[in-house]
C-alpha cells in the first residue's frame, strides 16, 4: 500500500525569483524534488505554459530519475536535505527553487529549514512554500511541522506566497487495487468533509504563482470539491459497477491496518491521525483559491476514479 500525503510523502517548497518567469527573462528556478510527483508536475507545467528549459533547475535525491528532463535542456542537481553542503551546491547561482523533504516523521520541519536558510545564502528573496489546508488551527501531527515551518519562512525575511494544499485524491486513488480486493474503503473520518484535489492541480497551482504578478504575502487554501469517505465509496461502487462500502474504525485500529498494509508505524500512525482531523473538518475549504488560480475546474473524485480505475485495467 502506497500512500503519498502533504508533509508524509514529502514537504514542498517552491522558491523563485523577483519577478515572474517568462519567455523574455533570464532568471533560473530550482524545483526541488523533481523526482518526486508534485515536484515533476511543477516542472512539466512550466515547460508545457512556456518556460525555456534553460530557465528551470530540476533536484532531487534521485538525479537518475531527472536524467530525461536533463536531455531536453533542463539543468539538473543532486540535493540531499539532511546535508546542508549539497543545497548550497544545488542552488547555487539560481534565483527560484522547490524543497521535498525526507519521510522520516520529526525531520521535516528541519529539512524545511535547511533549505529556507540555504536558499538565503543563494541569494533567493522569493519563497512560495507548499503547506497544508487549515495549517495555522489543524490539531493533526502533520499540521504542526508546516505550521512551523510557515512562521520560520514569514520570520527569515524572505518574500514570500504559502500555498496550504488540500489532500491529494491520489491518497484514495492509490489504493484502488486493495479497495477492490476487499471491496470496502477503510478509515477513521466519520463524515468528516476532504476537500480533495489531484496533483496535477496542486502543481498548476504552483505553476500559476510562479509566472503571475500580485501573489507576494498571500496565504492560499487549496482544495477541491468536498466529499465524505461515505460519498467516495459510492463514487467508487458507481465507476466500478461494484459495491464498495466505506468501513469506519477506531484510529488505533486503522494504523494496525495500515501496519500491516505495509505503511512504517510513525507513517501509520500519522496517517491515521490526519483521518481523525478529516473528522474534525481539518482537511474541509470553502475557498476557492484552487480554482480562481488555476483558471478551471479542479479534478473531482469521479473524474480521479475513471482515470484510476482505467489504468487499473489496462495493466
Amino acid at each position: 500500500m502506497f500512500l503519498t500525503i502533504p508533509g508524509v510523502r514529502f514537504v514542498q517548497l517552491i522558491l523563485y525569483s523577483r519577478h515572474p518567469l517568462s519567455k523574455g527573462s533570464t532568471m533560473s528556478t530550482v524545483i526541488t524534488g523533481a523526482s518526486g510527483h508534485l515536484g515533476r508536475l511543477v516542472v512539466d507545467q512550466l515547460l508545457a505554459t512556456g518556460t525555456p528549459p534553460a530557465q528551470i533547475v530540476a533536484t532531487g535525491r534521485d538525479c537518475g530519475k531527472l536524467a530525461d528532463l536533463g536531455q531536453n535542456g533542463v539543468t539538473v542537481r543532486c540535493a540531499d536535505f539532511a546535508n546542508p553542503g549539497t543545497l548550497d551546491e544545488a542552488f547555487a547561482g539560481a534565483e527560484a527553487m522547490v524543497l521535498v523533504s525526507t519521510t522520516t516523521v520529526g525531520e521535516r520541519f528541519d529539512n524545511a529549514r535547511n533549505a529556507i536558510d540555504a536558499a538565503a545564502r543563494a541569494g533567493v528573496s522569493r519563497i512560495v512554500y507548499t503547506s497544508i489546508v487549515n495549517a495555522s488551527t489543524a490539531r493533526m501531527t502533520l499540521a504542526d511541522e508546516h505550521r512551523r515551518t510557515e512562521d520560520y519562512l514569514r520570520d527569515s525575511g524572505a518574500e514570500f506566497v504559502i500555498l496550504r494544499n488540500g489532500w491529494y485524491l491520489e491518497n484514495y486513488t492509490d489504493q484502488l487495487p486493495m479497495i477492490i480486493q476487499y471491496r470496502a474503503l477503510l478509515g477513521s473520518a466519520h463524515d468528516g468533509l476532504v476537500s480533495a484535489a489531484s496533483r496535477r492541480d496542486y502543481a498548476d497551482a504552483a505553476a500559476a504563482v510562479l509566472t503571475q504578478d500580485g501573489h507576494l504575502g498571500a496565504t492560499y487554501e487549496l482544495g477541491g470539491t468536498p466529499f465524505t469517505l461515505t460519498e467516495l465509496a459510492a463514487t467508487i461502487s458507481d465507476v466500478l459497477g461494484t459495491r464498495i462500502a466505506y468501513q469506519d474504525m477506531p484510529v488505533a485500529d486503522y494504523t494496525s491496518v495500515l501496519i500491516t498494509a505495509g505503511l512504517p508505524p510513525e507513517m501509520a500512525a500519522a496517517v491515521a491521525d490526519a483521518d481523525a482531523g478529516l473528522a474534525r473538518g481539518e482537511l474541509f475549504t470553502a475557498s476557492d483559491d484552487l480554482v480562481n488560480l488555476i483558471g478551471r475546474p479542479a479534478t473531482t473524485a469521479h473524474e480521479a476514479v475513471q482515470n484510476a480505475a482505467t489504468i487499473e485495467e489496462s495493466r
